[in-house]
């Protein structure tokens, strides 16, 4: 009777034991999970509307901010939105300075030997523009023969413009906005560039002067599949939490919401 009972005690003894034992794994793992939150540092141009600008309070917006945004909170990550000049991209993301880039960059081979990408957010078309009194009729490589084309240093429209009109000057801007100040004061003839960004500068005052002339045949090896979130090589597991998080907002409709907000079609494309 009484070894059995000095048993029954060492057994309680022990569960109690046991018990302040998984209590004090989980007081101690407790703030470790909350720890591995994802934390991600996302470089955006801040010059590029409707995708990307800042406002004149300093904040950043966009199609593209909604986008980090939603997919950040499908991450159930903490972001922080980094402006970056359009040709410090790629060297940010290398370096560690950012974790990814959510700024209408291309998917292409050229960049793809540099970072990863996720699946495409988005498919852009390039268009050309020029001013209203313009006698431009056309984009191939003959209409613009003898114009002096501008375009942003480092795009997908640089290396196009350089590659398909061989018989234009091409001049390169550290942005586009630069290009088109370029165009309006008549120091280039036209410019290339993404064709909803044109066309959403041509409504405001200073696009007033010039007209779309249309848009680009694509050449899919300079234009690739569409635009992707840039992300350092190595890091294969974000690039797929981003394309889960892509489909997610595809399927629960947020996609939709935030596209609705900025166009009347779908620029997710084909």
């Amino acid at each position: 009777m009484g070894t059995t009972s000095n048993f029954s005690k060492t057994l309680r003894g022990l569960a109690v034991i046991g018990f302040m034992a998984t209590g004090a794994t989980i007081a101690l793992s407790a703030p470790a999970y909350a720890q591995e939150q994802l934390v991600l540092k996302i470089g955006s141009e801040g010059a590029y509307p409707p995708y990307n600008l800042v406002k004149s309070d300093g904040t950043v917006a966009g199609f593209e901010i909604d986008i980090a945004n939603a997919l950040c909170d499908e991450l159930k990550a903490k972001c922080e939105i980094i402006v970056q000049d359009w040709d410090g991209m790629i060297p940010a993301l290398q370096s560690g300075k950012l974790d990814a880039v959510i700024s209408s960059m291309s998917i292409t081979p050229a960049r793809k030997e540099q970072v990863d990408f996720s699946n495409k957010y988005y498919n852009p078309a390039a268009g050309i523009a020029a001013p209203k009194d313009s006698d431009l009729k056309g984009t191939t490589k003959e209409d613009l023969a003898g114009k002096a084309i501008g375009v942003q240093s480092s795009t997908i429209h640089a290396v196009f413009s350089e590659k398909t009109y061989t018989d234009s000057t091409i001049k390169s801007y550290g942005s586009s906005d630069e290009a088109r100040m370029d165009m309006v004061s008549g120091r280039v003839d036209a410019v290339n560039d993404n064709i909803v960004s044109l066309i959403d500068w041509l409504k405001t005052p200073e696009g007033e002067c010039c007209k779309l002339v249309g848009p680009v045949k694509a050449d899919l090896e300079i234009h690739g599949p569409g635009v992707g979130v840039a992300i350092k090589k190595g890091r294969e597991e974000l690039v797929e939490k981003f394309n889960a998080a892509i489909l997610a907002i595809r399927a629960n409709g947020k996609y939709k919401e935030i596209n609705d907000k900025y166009f009347d079609f779908d620029i997710y494309g084909e």
